[in-house]
């Protein structure tokens, strides 16, 4: 048989064919549009991803035998606000999960409401990419829209709907809304009346693997499938993606350097960060997982090379930074081009390059930029070193994990060994692992994990190397707090 996955991304939507192996047989993408409407705001129209979705599975069939597709999944970004009437009509475009308008919802919520609240309600702390902030913005600022809310969604459950009719959301991204009762996997009523809303305009919820429906016969005649090709819940893009690299069971690990950066924790029981530095979510495996998210991971090499280099070179512009230069630039990056989530919780912190000089060169810069986001990358780490979680090695995903060159210095700076799965296909192979649940191909997420998932290359950090990064992050952990003041007066 054959399975779709759907990795609903912010810049596209990539849909991948996999057989029951785990043998990747097509792949298509689709991109779309995102809307920048004001400085720091960051949305979408939904109707974009449903075109998306509706012509590109036609394209990912074509040369293969439909009648052979038994499941779909999807994983996809997280936090987006997708609101409907009660004709089911997209009322605004949605906003999305780097969107930074909420910074006056979030203090409300974390400083009235409190953080002990929160965490009590949720097991997380506001951050204004999360979901309940938008609506409380929305209430404030768009209020006559607001009053015609019939569901509140989020971006994938949007697909879900459009394949299947049925309002429903998986555990693991609802836990990133700060509606759900995490440890408890059920809507928090108490923040649910803080936003103004009700359970009835919350969609069903659902583990992951989990079938939610079948197609709708008018999808299936329009996506070339039969009716009764099964849609699992599907997963948050970070689950999903943890999923795909096998990232489940106790103590697991992923980073993924995708348009954002996460580490993601795996664990067999609930458990939070009691400084709320790390999300405590529910896991797409039915269990739980600790998350540190940067907002601009893989986005600052783009931002860099697309916006600044005008180049699409982006493996040329690597080539002069050999082995002897890790651990030796002069130059700091702080990669908070979006404000930034984990840890540092701050729409106000912004990019800076620090310590250049009249010898600074361009390779230094594109150095910097990959530091800087390895650096990052520990700050989440070193949140749940603190905890006593160890971390040894881990899975390591998303496209910026295609550079050798930062596959090295990610691994140095964090001083673990890192495995690149044979697939790279992170949220969307994920997807497309939980409709073989649904579809009782395997009996559980873990069976499909250690079936379907193969390394494909492992790197282990150097020790000179790792030591001369372990001076520079010592360093680098020194820029944000002296800059955290400028950044505020700044965005005053």
């Amino acid at each position: 048989m054959l399975y779709i996955g759907i990795d609903l991304g912010t810049s596209a939507v990539k849909l991948l064919l996999m057989d029951g192996e785990g043998n990747i047989k097509n792949i298509v993408s689709k991109e779309y549009p995102l809307e920048f409407p004001q400085p720091g705001w960051s949305q979408q129209d939904p109707e974009d991803w449903k075109r998306a979705v509706l012509e590109g599975v036609p394209e990912l069939l074509t040369g293969f035998d439909a009648s052979q597709v038994a499941g779909i999944g999807a994983g996809g970004q997280m936090h987006g606000l997708v609101v409907l009437d009660g004709e089911d009509n997209v009322i605004r475009p949605a906003i999305l999960w780097n969107d930074g308008r909420t910074a006056k919802e979030v203090d409300y919520l974390n400083n009235v409401v409190g953080r002990d609240k929160l965490s009590q309600y949720t097991a997380n702390i506001a951050f204004a990419g999360f979901t309940a902030p938008k609506l409380l913005w929305m209430r404030e600022n768009e209020p006559d829209l607001f009053a015609k809310i019939h569901k509140i969604m989020l971006p994938k459950d949007y697909i879900n709907y459009i394949l299947t009719g049925v309002h429903c959301t998986d555990y693991s991204d609802a836990s990133g809304m700060l509606l759900l009762d995490v440890e408890h996997k059920r809507w928090s009523k108490e923040m649910l009346d803080l936003c103004g809303v009700t359970e009835a305009q919350m969609p069903t919820l659902f583990e992951s693997w989990a079938a939610v429906g079948t197609l709708k016969p008018d999808t299936a005649k329009v996506l070339g499938l039969p009716e009764q090709v099964v849609v699992c819940a599907g997963a948050g893009d970070n689950a999903a993606a943890a999923v795909g690299t096998g990232t489940v069971g106790e103590g697991a690990c992923n980073i993924s350097l995708g348009t954002s950066g996460t580490v993601f924790i795996s664990s067999g029981k609930f458990g939070m960060d009691p400084n709320n530095a790390l999300h405590a979510f529910a896991h797409a495996d039915g269990h739980y997982h600790l998350m540190g998210c940067m907002l601009s991971a893989a986005s600052c090499n783009k931002w860099l090379m697309d916006g600044i280099y005008k180049t699409q070179d982006y493996a040329g512009e690597q080539e002069d930074i050999t082995p002897g230069r890790l651990g030796n630039n002069h130059v700091y990056f702080l990669p908070y081009l979006m404000g930034e989530r984990s840890p540092i919780n701050d729409t106000n912190a912004r990019g800076a390059f620090v310590g250049m000089t009249m010898d600074t060169s361009r390779a230094d810069l594109t150095q910097a930029v990959l530091e800087g986001v390895a650096f990052a990358i520990r700050d989440s780490f070193e949140v749940a070193r603190s905890l006593g979680i160890s971390i040894v090695s881990s899975k390591i995903c998303g496209g910026g994990a295609k550079s050798p060159l930062w596959k090295s210095i990610m691994a140095n700076v964090l001083n673990i060994r890192l495995e690149a799965p044979e697939s790279e296909q992170g949220p969307g192979m994920g997807g497309a692992m939980l409709a073989m649940v649904a579809c009782g191909a395997y009996p559980t997420v873990a069976d499909a994990c250690a079936k379907l998932v193969r390394v494909a290359e492992t790197v282990e950090p150097d020790p000179d190397t790792a030591a001369r990064y372990e001076a520079r992050y010592q360093q680098f952990k020194r820029l944000y707090p002296a800059l955290k003041p400028v950044f505020a007066a700044m965005n005053q």
